[in-house]
């Protein structure tokens, strides 16, 4: 039996399906008199409770939150017989999801909608959008649109990755630097990690997957790299759709590719960009003081946007 981590209180989770048919899991916390929902895009190998400090601080704001385990993570359908490896048929089965996503959230939550999306939560959101996903306004915190790869090879790695998968092997671990069976987030050291520079978010995310190891998503396959270079590719050339839009990157930055966010960005009209000095990846799990950075500057672009 699948064991679910502890929800707040007041918090609740839900199930659906995709239109074909895979089982996704949603997270709602609830807001009385809510003035609107955020709906929480999660990156790869992310949870839905993993956002609950985040959810608790928006609600104090306000806003009734709702987050997503995309299929193939969280407590949501698994798509290989390895539970632990990072994987997705076809980048646009994540916009299946989407759009059941939103359909739950409208039929439970009040509206105005809000988007905040994290790493490739943002790419999944980006298309979203652009493919005329209705929000009223959107934060990305670190979007993947552009990955880092060594030597800036991303068009090899992409072609690379393309053989494997022609070559049968999609389901197999993507080659290093990919962490493979071994997820950090699960066992590796603090120092030198890429997503934190706060221990104790650090022990905390290391704690959860521990109790929850049926959370716990490792490395991405060879499919799930060859999707994600070619989706990075595609939308880099789309116009950026037309609503309010707040994007942060860490300077610290060491997984997804910042040139890529500014170029995005520097063409959004009416979008903000905000640099974080200091910040690495995971900006809504960072220090206190990061977090709280992007976290105001996110619940100040909402409230802005309600009316």
């Amino acid at each position: 039996m699948t064991r679910a981590p502890c929800l707040d209180a007041g918090a609740s989770a839900l199930w659906l399906k995709a239109d074909d048919g895979i089982r996704l899991r949603v997270v709602i916390w609830p807001q009385a008199a809510a003035r609107g929902t955020v709906m929480i895009l999660t990156g790869r190998t992310e949870h839905a409770e993993k956002y609950a400090a985040t959810a608790r601080d928006l609600n104090a704001a306000g806003f009734a939150v709702a987050a997503i385990d995309w299929r193939g993570q969280g407590l949501s359908e698994r798509l290989t017989t390895d539970p632990r490896k990072g994987h997705v048929g076809d980048f646009a089965d994540y916009q299946r999801d989407l759009a059941s996503f939103g359909t739950l959230v409208r039929a439970e939550l009040p509206g105005p909608f809000f988007l905040l999306g994290h790493s490739m939560g943002g790419c999944i959101g980006l298309r979203g959008l652009i493919s005329g996903f209705s929000v009223r306004a959107a934060a990305f915190s670190a979007p993947m649109w552009g990955i880092k790869v060594p030597g800036d090879r991303n068009r090899l790695s992409e072609r690379l990755a393309w053989l494997g998968v022609r070559a049968g092997m999609a389901e197999r671990y993507a080659p290093p630097p990919a962490s493979g069976a071994v997820s950090p987030s699960e066992s590796g050291p603090f120092d030198g990690n890429t997503l934190t520079s706060d221990l104790a978010e650090w022990d905390h995310m290391q704690a959860e997957l521990r109790a929850h190891p049926e959370l716990v998503i490792a490395g991405p396959t060879l499919g799930w790299t060859a999707r994600a270079l070619t989706e990075c590719r595609t939308l880099a050339a789309l116009p950026a759709p037309a609503l309010p839009c707040l994007t942060a990157v860490g300077s610290e930055e060491r997984i997804v590719l910042p040139a890529a966010i500014e170029a995005r960005m520097a063409a959004w009209p009416g979008g903000r960009l905000l640099p974080i000095p200091g910040a690495r990846h995971e900006l809504l799990m960072e220090t206190p003081a990061l977090r709280q950075i992007f976290l105001d500057a996110t619940i100040g672009h909402f409230a802005a946007n309600c009316d």
